[in-house]
């Protein structure tokens, strides 16, 4: 069975590069809802060309791994990075990683040959099926860095405009060597689909010139227009956190497509930093129904979490679970994130502790972290107020002194 497709989207298609051809093909699948369709003997070929998974088989696990989950990653459709973290001394001049790649596409190099990653990135390139899209990729293999520091500071100072479409900002964080990472994820892929003509003001998650020191960051819940009301998402909220966000996810299962954490190696005590909030009215909930009973509110907040089962396989929370999961083990929250009339507020609040941190699970990289910041509390939900404005700048994550 095949879709068939008017002229204008016939068009649409042809002029989009590979990434946003998918996420438009994605978006008619669920958006239409009619469609002529008919019957073809023959099916097209596969149009797509993404490493879906990549992974590594060593002899020797532990002399090369701190944690068995880092030699098996998941690639989200709008990443072109894939980054194995090693030990310190890992030999990574004859490495042989492996991909699942989308049907019926090819890759070059060859998957599973071998390559000397020592001197920075490997380009492999995959081509769809058809020979019409490729797309590059940039493998790693990075011996891990530890921060020598307690106090890891997240200014806001790194960000561009998203080097897909140009159109919405991103933010880098500073890792322990001095480079910069991609570990700070937001919503606005997801708003990109619903309203992609958007100046990058527009979306819910941009830079604010003037924050406490410098630049900081705003958020602000914003209309999805009748895409989203059509699908139940009337709303989205302004968000940041360390983590992933999945697109395609965005369009099936929302809550799914935030997820949080990357690995971490010290023990979280306090989070801190400065805000302002101003609650919007009216409040609506995700039929956009108006609630005048109920007034919007902020989240600020810090996860550290098991990232695998009792089984040893790599485990993700999601926004379904982020603040639920019996994984969890310990959580930073501030309270009441409501009207500040304009003022920055101090935040600084302790880690609370649910379970005991193990210090072998730790240093091999077996608990992930998060930092949530969204401009209103139930966006998750597609509840909330358009209009709803969070600022946020100079957070610090304090962790305990090493001995």
């Amino acid at each position: 069975m095949q879709l068939e497709l008017t002229t204008l989207q016939k068009n649409d298609l042809f002029e989009m590069t590979f990434l946003n051809h998918k996420i438009l093909v994605a978006f008619t699948l669920i958006s239409l809802t009619v469609v002529s369709t008919s019957c073809f003997k023959d099916e097209p070929l596969n149009a797509e060309c993404d490493i879906e998974q990549a992974w590594v088989h060593v002899s020797d696990l532990e002399a090369n791994f701190y944690n068995a989950n880092d030699t098996l990653i998941s690639v989200l459709s709008n990443e072109d990075k894939v980054v194995f973290t090693m030990r310190d001394d890992a030999d990574v001049t004859a490495f042989a990683p492996q991909f699942k790649i989308t049907a019926g596409a090819t890759i070059t190099p060859e998957s599973g040959s071998v390559h000397d990653f020592s001197n920075g990135p490997v380009t492999y390139t995959v081509t769809s099926q058809d020979g019409k899209w490729s797309r590059k990729y940039f493998v790693s293999c990075n011996r891990m860095a530890r921060y020598s520091t307690s106090v890891i500071d997240f200014d806001f100072e790194h960000f561009e405009l998203d080097k897909d479409y140009h159109k919405f900002y991103v933010w880098h964080n500073v890792l322990p060597d001095g480079s910069l990472g991609d570990d700070w994820a937001t919503g606005n892929y997801g708003f990109y689909i619903a309203n992609s003509n958007a100046p990058a003001n527009d979306y819910p998650t941009f830079v604010l010139e003037n924050g406490y020191e410098g630049h900081g960051i705003e958020f602000v819940t914003r209309d999805t227009g009748p895409w989203g009301s059509a699908f139940g998402k009337p709303i989205a909220a302004g968000n940041l956190f360390l983590g992933k966000f999945n697109i395609v996810s965005a369009l099936t299962q929302p809550l799914k497509a935030t997820e949080f954490g990357i690995p971490f190696t010290q023990k979280p005590v306090k989070l801190s930093g400065y805000y302002q909030y101003s609650p919007s009215a009216p409040f609506t909930d995700k039929d956009f129904n108006e609630h005048p009973e109920r007034t919007d509110a902020g989240d600020i907040y810090s996860v550290l979490y098991i990232n695998h089962d009792r089984n040893g396989n790599p485990l993700v929370l999601y926004g379904d679970n982020v603040l639920s999961s019996d994984n969890i083990v310990a959580v930073a929250r501030v309270k009441n994130v409501n009207e500040t009339n304009g003022e920055w507020v101090k935040f600084d609040i302790d880690f609370e502790y649910r379970k005991e941190i193990n210090p072998t699970i730790l240093a091999n990289r077996g608990y992930n972290l998060t930092i949530v910041f969204s401009s209103s509390i139930d966006g998750a939900t597609f509840e909330g107020a358009i209009g709803s404005t969070l600022k946020v700048d100079c957070v610090k994550l304090t962790c305990e002194e090493k001995e």
